[in-house]
């Protein structure tokens, strides 16, 4: 059986917009994909980047979810160190209050930016080394039990949490606490296996779940042709390619990168990028075919960072449509 579909979105800004704009696109992406019969839609905490605009998570959540029907919407994630669990807690049980059983709270324990950053949000080091001490903090705000302190709403709600991750330490703490897993492939791929290996080794039943459940993020162009899908691919390897010359903006139109990267420069954008395929819609579903090959994997999460809307949309289409054939 081939893994579920869904969708990773960081609401790119682009070059020559605004933030608002990048919502009405991931409204509009939604909807499509809602239509095409994606099973999630994630968006992700990021924060001092101009291209992405999802640093208010919950907040964007609300507005995805009032555009949509029956799509879960969730966070990929919410970076827990950043916040106190009593207001996340808050934060989702009023999501789940105003779109119940749809929607999902995915955790992470990363900054999600930059050290300067992180403490101009307050953030110190205990936060990520007591990440699994906040998990069980906030858990234990939505039992249904007596307790000092209540999240109003969120007590007694059941609201899937999610871990996410890029190492070892929550492949090892979500298979413990039996609770999903999923890791984040799409721009940390070197540890993906052995992360999967080290959920399922650890995994104990729990009331949330009595199997071990893995999603992996990836990235995924299609399009007509190879070189259309290549071409549009560029506008993710000059995000990448940014991050190592330390130039971080908002999000580029396609160009040719033969024009923009060195060799050198291209080797590391694409090892950090090894699980992103792109291609004619008959060569992405035999890359990810061959992904998922001997890989115990329940669902696949899809980043598609294309820069004009209708190609994303029109990629995700293509991609839902020969999976639904496969």
């Amino acid at each position: 059986m081939l893994p579920k579909l869904s969708v990773l979105d960081l609401a790119p800004v682009l070059e020559g917009s605004t933030p608002a704009e990048s919502f009405q696109n991931s409204r509009e992406l939604i909807q499509a994909v809602e239509s095409f019969g994606y099973n999630r839609y994630w968006v992700a905490e990021h924060h001092n980047m101009q291209g992405i605009a999802s640093s208010a998570t919950a907040v964007l959540i609300g507005y995805l979810a009032a555009s949509t029907k029956s799509i879960r919407v969730g966070s990929g994630g919410i970076m827990l160190p950043n916040h106190s669990p009593l207001m996340v807690a808050e934060q989702f049980g009023t999501l789940e209050s105003m779109y119940p059983g749809r929607i999902d709270l995915g955790l992470g324990r990363a900054p999600g930016s930059d050290m300067l950053t992180a403490r101009a949000l307050r953030r110190d080091d205990r936060g990520a080394y007591e990440f699994d001490r906040m998990v069980e903090e906030l858990r234990g705000y939505f039992e249904d039990t007596e307790r000092p302190v209540i999240a109003v709403p969120g007590k007694g709600m059941s609201i899937p949490v999610w871990l996410l991750g890029s190492s070892l330490y929550s492949a090892q703490l979500a298979g413990q606490l039996g609770l999903p897993y999923s890791f984040a492939s799409h721009f940390a791929p070197d540890l993906m296996d052995e992360a999967i290996a080290t959920y399922r080794r650890n995994f104990r039943p729990s009331d949330v779940l009595d199997k071990p459940y893995v999603m992996v993020a990836i990235n995924a162009i299609a399009a007509n042709s190879d070189d259309e899908a290549e071409f549009l691919a560029s506008t993710l390897f000059q995000q990448f390619l940014g991050i190592i010359q330390g130039k971080r903006g908002k999000t580029q139109p396609p160009r040719n990168m033969d024009d923009l990267w060195s060799e050198d420069q291209k080797n590391v954008v694409l090892q950090q990028l090894k699980y992103t395929f792109f291609g004619s819609t008959e060569k992405v579903n035999n890359q990810l075919v061959e992904f998922i090959r001997n890989r115990e994997i329940d669902e696949l999460m899809i980043n598609s960072p294309i820069y004009n809307i209708e190609d994303r949309k029109k990629s995700y289409e293509l991609l839902s449509n020969v999976w639904k054939n496969a």
